[in-house]
């Protein structure tokens, strides 16, 4: 072979040899660029499934698992799954906030005001929260979403959902002041909670407008907040405009917003 001919073979080989290196290069580049684009979305993928979870997860923030709160099994025991915050996360409060006193207030509502008178002494876990809520506006623009006029006699409140399900993002008990009888007398201000879970109270709670026996359940009866001073007849007038479609548990055909608390 002849001298310039060996010198063009030698430069096509080493163009190949070059040409080879470019290839394998970009494809190491492009397997690297794939990994990275892989692990990206499947970084995204766990933080979306994560986030899914959070928000669907009802065991969030101590909350007791949800019950069918629009269609309660057993009309005498008022619910308050206290499932997911709605509007930022609230903060339990000591029960010292109570102070070991009675507090007075009112319940204002597009339907009349309502007078309360919460009793710190008997039951201070359960008016600490009341008070804090209340004083962060908590109660604000919600409605009472819940009017039982059969068996017992209720309107229920404190759900920012308005749906049943809804809570402050935490849950607290055990239950306190409850009646060792099983009797709320017409007037009484109590906590909501799920059945058969003593520490499953969070936002909600009922009024009782009407002599009420509810019995209590494995976990015991319902923490009495306190009494009604003034306003029963407001909560009256909804309950004899009776519940909406006629039934006797389910949302007030008189709709009820309360527009603020105020505590003192």
């Amino acid at each position: 072979m002849s001298p310039s001919k060996r010198e063009r073979e030698n430069a096509r080989k080493r163009y190949e040899r070059h040409q080879a290196r470019l290839r394998a290069k970009r494809l190491r580049q492009r397997q690297i660029a794939g990994g990275i684009l892989a692990v990206v979305v499947l970084g995204l993928a766990i933080a979306l499934g994560l986030a899914l979870t959070r928000e669907d997860d009802p065991g969030i923030a101590g909350a007791a698992a949800t019950p069918d709160a629009t269609a309660p099994a057993d009309p005498a025991a008022p619910v308050d799954p206290a499932a997911t915050p709605t509007a930022g996360a609230y903060t339990l409060p000591d029960p010292s906030l109570a102070e070991g006193r009675t507090w007075t207030g009112t319940i204002t509502t597009d339907v009349g005001a309502i007078g309360i008178e919460l009793d710190g002494a008997k039951a201070p876990q359960a008016v600490a929260s009341f008070v804090s809520l209340a004083r962060q506006g908590y109660f604000d623009g919600t409605s009472c979403h819940r009017l039982v006029t059969g068996g017992i006699k209720v309107l229920q409140c404190g759900d920012p959902t308005g749906s049943g399900s809804g809570g402050p993002g935490y849950t607290f008990g055990p239950i306190e002041n409850a009646p060792a009888d099983d009797v709320y007398p017409a007037g009484t201000v109590a906590m909501a909670r799920v059945g058969g879970d003593a520490s499953s109270m969070g936002s909600q709670f009922f009024l009782v407008y009407e002599d009420s026996q509810i019995p209590a359940d494995e976990a015991g009866g319902y923490t009495v907040l306190g009494r009604m001073t003034s306003g029963l007849d407001v909560v009256t007038a909804v309950a004899d405009a009776g519940v909406q479609g006629g039934g006797s548990d389910g949302p007030p055909a008189t709709g009820v917003t309360i527009q603020g608390v105020e505590t003192q």
